[in-house]
């Protein structure tokens, strides 16, 4: 018999249910505790394993589970609270949520997670760690125009300070791309693409480690820039983006503002969206997505964009 497991991730406490009537097993969110919890699935025929994204309480568990070649799918939180919703299953403990996943797993069959390489997790941790520090700067920056003389001149130390460790934690990753020639290879194919450098760059190879694997339409859905429709009857809603990474999407809306003044084929697809009564944002969203899909398609082919584009 296979099981479809979930397992709800709390920051002290991990809940694994075997299937959505099972008796839900409770381990420490510690080192030993994800140990014997990897133990306990071994010996079952597991189909697929649920675990919900928890702001980093659930990296651990994952990275073990993909070591033990145990499939697991990495999911947002809010689709499985959606898929209660509509079950009627209103209430919200950890056991009731870990029988929720572990439902959610047989029936919607989300996709497993693509696994990461020891050296892919490590810089990962450096760009979260960057976007950290960049989010400070801004908000610091921010601070200048209301502080006083005192206060500006501790702004602007901050800032250089953090700018140095910014540019100290580019400098470790660039090292490690280099050492690794597919993700070097990555790296070159995607600085091809017009108006995309090496920040947005970083971005797309650590946290979309999918690229080049997946479809036009898979790709654009995993990073959320895919747009969902909103029909019914005779009424055509407007359609919407969801969900989807937030860090590559938002590297790719950055890129999109780039090209959408200073690409010429951007530029004119941006211009044409906007000439026919599409928001600015919409615009900008629409000219990201062609950019992803352009990206996913040069590293699937192995051509750079001059080649892609003959």
């Amino acid at each position: 018999m296979t099981h479809c497991a979930g397992i709800d991730v709390s920051k002290d406490h991990l809940d694994l249910a075997l299937d959505e009537r099972a008796q839900v097993q409770r381990f420490p969110n510690a080192e030993e505790g994800v140990r014997r919890l990897v133990q306990q699935l071994h010996p079952t025929a597991v189909r697929r394993v649920v675990v919900e994204s928890t702001g980093g309480y659930e990296r651990k568990l994952v990275a073990a589970l993909q070591s033990a070649g145990i499939p697991v799918a990495l999911v947002n939180p809010w689709r499985v609270r959606r898929f209660g919703e509509g079950l009627g299953l209103l209430a919200k403990t950890d056991p009731i949520d870990a029988r929720l996943l572990a439902r959610f797993a047989r029936q919607a069959e989300p996709s497993e997670t693509t696994p990461r390489s020891a050296e892919n997790r490590r810089l990962a941790h450096f760009v979260r760690r960057r976007r950290q520090l960049v989010a400070i700067i801004v908000a610091e920056k921010a601070r200048l125009e209301n502080a006083d003389r005192w206060t500006r001149s501790s702004i602007r130390e901050l800032v250089r300070l953090l700018e140095r460790r910014v540019e100290k934690i580019d400098a470790k990753i660039d090292q490690a791309v280099e050492r690794d020639p597919v993700l070097a290879r990555k790296r070159d194919l995607v600085q091809s693409v017009p108006c995309v450098g090496p920040g947005i760059t970083r971005a797309l190879l650590i946290d979309l480690p999918e690229l080049g694997s997946l479809t036009r339409k898979q790709i654009a859905a995993l990073v959320g820039l895919a747009p969902y429709a909103k029909d019914s009857g005779r009424k055509n809603g407007q359609r919407f983006i969801r969900a989807g990474r937030h860090a590559p999407r938002t590297a790719l809306y950055l890129a999109a503002m780039n090209a959408s003044r200073f690409h010429p084929e951007m530029k004119i697809f941006y211009e044409r969206l906007r000439a026919a009564g599409k928001p600015p944002k919409l615009a900008l969203v629409a000219v990201a997505r062609k950019l992803l899909t352009s990206i996913n398609a040069i590293i699937r082919d192995q051509k750079p964009w001059r080649e892609a584009h003959a």
